[in-house]
């Protein structure tokens, strides 16, 4: 049985990603031990709440050092919401500006909608490579909860790295609704809370772990 462990560091909703991921067959431990973090097959790191507040819990517990551990060997993460936020350079929010991770080059601002927080089901658009939403088709809906987004994907890597996929969604203009980049993918919206579709890509997702 694949070993996930969901990281606890004050921010997310880890007790349905636990439950989700159990339902897809892992073995699920919920904890901030970084040993135990960077022993398992998988590292999911969920979010929710303000892009500071997390990334300062997230340096409580050397969450940022594990994924950068993780991701140098090769170990798979998966983040949730502004798990998926805080892997981009930095975060804007009400004009202050917080330090993200840095895995990928991009700035997570406010979007520009006529109803925000984005919130409910909504379509994306992923591309015809994708792992993560393999099985599913272009009118499955997952659930949103969120101002913020990446609203310009920036990286363009030089061969030979492998092109990043990137899913987009729209909720007044287009947004980056996930990604896949070797052993680090991320989603905006929250498969945990997404039905039997979320089910199918977490599934996706633990198969691409062994």
């Amino acid at each position: 049985m694949t070993s996930v462990v969901v990281l606890d560091y004050g921010f997310g909703n880890i007790r349905s990603a636990e439950r989700a991921l159990r339902r897809v067959g892992a073995q699920v431990e919920v904890t901030a031990d970084p040993r135990v973090a960077q022993a398992a097959d998988g590292l999911v790191v969920p979010g929710v709440g303000a892009f500071g507040a997390c990334m300062a819990g997230l340096r409580k517990v050397h969450g940022e050092k594990v994924i950068g551990q993780r991701l140098a060997g090769g170990r798979p993460v998966l983040g949730i919401c502004v798990g998926l936020q805080i892997l981009f350079e930095k975060g804007v929010e009400h004009g202050t500006e917080a330090e993200g991770c840095g895995e990928w080059p991009g700035t997570v601002e406010r979007l520009t909608a006529p109803v925000l927080p984005h919130m409910g089901w909504n379509t994306v658009r992923a591309p015809a490579e994708s792992t993560l939403f393999a099985g599913l088709d272009e009118e499955t809906r997952f659930y949103f909860v969120h101002s913020y987004g990446v609203r310009e994907w920036t990286l363009d890597p030089e061969p030979p790295l492998p092109k990043p996929l990137v899913t987009w969604a729209h909720h007044g203009e287009d947004f980056v609704a996930a990604v896949e980049n070797g052993p680090l993918c991320a989603t905006q919206f929250h498969p945990e809370k997404s039905g039997d579709a979320g089910a199918h890509l977490l599934e996706n997702w633990l198969k691409s772990v062994v």
